[in-house]
């Protein structure tokens, strides 16, 4: 059984579709990448994984389960996300920005208590962010922010770790830091990890399984070599390309033709 299984989704804002027919699958322990132009429903499709969304018809499955069976605080304990970036109004500081990791674990009658320190600490540790976690958030820098809001959902001890253009801010230093650090995390965590990026190479050099949208629906969907293509970047964004193999790891990159 898939760790996420979606099944023919729709969805749609208003009378607006935005989704059609969609059905994919995320095996526990794989790096999937959901690319495709602007407005093909990438985001959409994140927060429907992510239960924030619920499709019109179709199923979106977490453990064979569906998201509409579950409650917020249950898929919070599976699944977490990793924003752009976040605004925050408060100068709280990074280890408490972490510690809301916790919430979905808490109620009225438990609070945090050594434990969830514990895993708020490992969570730093292994982002390594405790050198400033008793800095302002809001005095990071954006490399910094977003391994914090990393150690933030590994604190919620999640099977899935979901991030939305999560490299869009970083300079290239940060972005090797960043996808360095979440390919150990899958190693050494097991964390299936599901990111939306408009990056095609980043996918390609990064993804064991890609999903290439096109106006709401799946184009392609595979391994880099099967989803990145000349004739689909031609197809889906109307450019030329030329998709060549990467010395290192034979991996397929792209270059744009002018």
């Amino acid at each position: 059984m898939s760790l996420i299984s979606a099944r023919n989704i729709d969805f749609s804002y208003t009378e607006k579709p935005v989704m059609e027919n969609v059905s994919f699958s995320v095996e526990e322990g794989q790096i999937a990448a959901i690319i495709g132009p602007n407005g093909s429903g990438k985001t959409t499709l994140l927060k429907i994984i992510n239960g924030t969304l619920f499709p019109d018809a179709g199923e979106m499955l977490i453990d064979g389960k569906d998201t509409k069976e579950w409650l917020r605080k249950e898929i919070a304990k599976k699944v977490a996300i990793v924003p752009q970036d976040i605004s925050i109004i408060f100068p709280f500081y990074a280890e408490e920005i972490v510690l809301m990791g916790r919430f979905p674990h808490l109620n009225n009658y438990r609070f945090e208590d050594k434990n969830d320190y514990k895993i708020v600490f490992e969570a730093m540790e292994k982002t390594d962010t405790l050198a400033f976690a008793r800095r302002r958030f809001n005095e990071l820098s954006a490399g910094e922010r977003q391994r914090v809001l990393i150690a933030r959902a590994l604190a919620q001890e999640p099977k899935v770790l979901l991030l939305d253009e999560s490299t869009v801010f970083l300079d290239l230093k940060h972005q090797v830091q960043f996808l360095t650090l979440l390919r150990q995390l899958n190693a050494s965590e097991q964390l299936t990890v599901i990111f939306v990026t408009h990056d095609i190479n980043l996918a390609a050099q990064n993804a064991d399984r890609i999903i290439l949208l096109d106006c709401g629906k799946i184009y392609a969907i595979g391994n880099p070599a099967e989803v990145i293509t000349a004739a689909h970047i031609k197809e889906v964004y109307d450019v030329e390309s030329l998709i060549d193999r990467n010395p290192q790891n034979g991996l397929p990159r792209m270059t744009l033709l002018t």
